[in-house]
């Protein structure tokens, strides 16, 4: 059983709507399964979620137009390294979300041709972020977003606001980029500043809120831009 998860809404065996990055998701467990897609598509993905790894298979012989795979390792059909072979025929990136988190099961997924190895639980940010880097690496990264009134160009470095280019400083547009990219998830104050500034940055968390400050003012962002207590701050649409 096949179901897609996109910008607009939820459909079975079919598409409607806007598509950005897709992403097949192959995870036998239900609830994680729709966990997944469901935070794929408030990131702005789209996303094939497959329970069955032979299922999955097949499917790839007629679309095969996907930009990324998260795979379990453990699934009915077709385990998910032999599922890998699958995807590397179709030149299909892998990243492997499983509860195997023996030392083998890593190097095997690793040394067979995955981009990256996630073991179960996971945190929903890490994830994206992995994602990120990945289609990044791969050159399949998306150069535009569209969130609220705004058009974010990343290849450009540059934000238009209903059509008119809003100037930032390079920090507040990296500051931007994360929290659109992240949109509805609320991000701590520290993961800001290691996500936007590096993980080596000295500084302290009050430059985030100067920061968040001057987007709030410069787009308008007062009411879209929410303080979340004790913790950081979301983006929402």
């Amino acid at each position: 059983m096949k179901y897609i998860f996109n910008n607009d809404t939820v459909t079975r065996n079919g598409v409607s709507g806007m598509a950005k990055n897709k992403i097949i998701v192959v995870e036998d467990e239900e609830a994680i399964a729709k966990m997944i897609a469901m935070n794929l598509r408030v990131a702005n993905y789209e996303a094939a979620v497959f329970y069955d790894g032979a299922e999955a298979a097949q499917s790839l012989k007629e679309n095969h137009e996907y930009d990324l795979a998260l795979l379990d390792v453990m699934l009915p059909g077709m385990d998910g390294f032999s599922l890998l072979e699958v995807m590397k025929e179709y030149k299909i990136p892998v990243i492997f979300l499983t509860a195997k988190e023996d030392l083998d099961s890593k190097i095997a997924g690793l040394k067979g041709g995955a981009e990256d190895y996630i073991v179960k639980p996971f945190e929903v940010l890490e994830l994206l972020v992995r994602m990120e880097k990945v289609l990044e690496r791969t050159n399949r990264l998306e150069s535009r977003l569209k969130v609220l009134d705004m058009e974010i160009n990343f290849e450009e470095h540059t934000v238009r606001q209903n059509g008119r280019e809003i100037l930032l400083k390079p920090m507040e547009f990296e500051l931007l980029c994360v929290l659109a990219k992240n949109k509805n998830i609320a991000i701590s104050r520290e993961n800001l500043l290691s996500m936007v500034w590096g993980v080596d940055y000295m500084g302290e968390t009050r430059t985030v809120d100067v920061h968040i400050g001057q987007l709030r003012k410069k787009l308008n962002l007062g009411e879209h831009i929410k303080t979340v207590s004790k913790m950081g701050y979301r983006l929402e649409e």
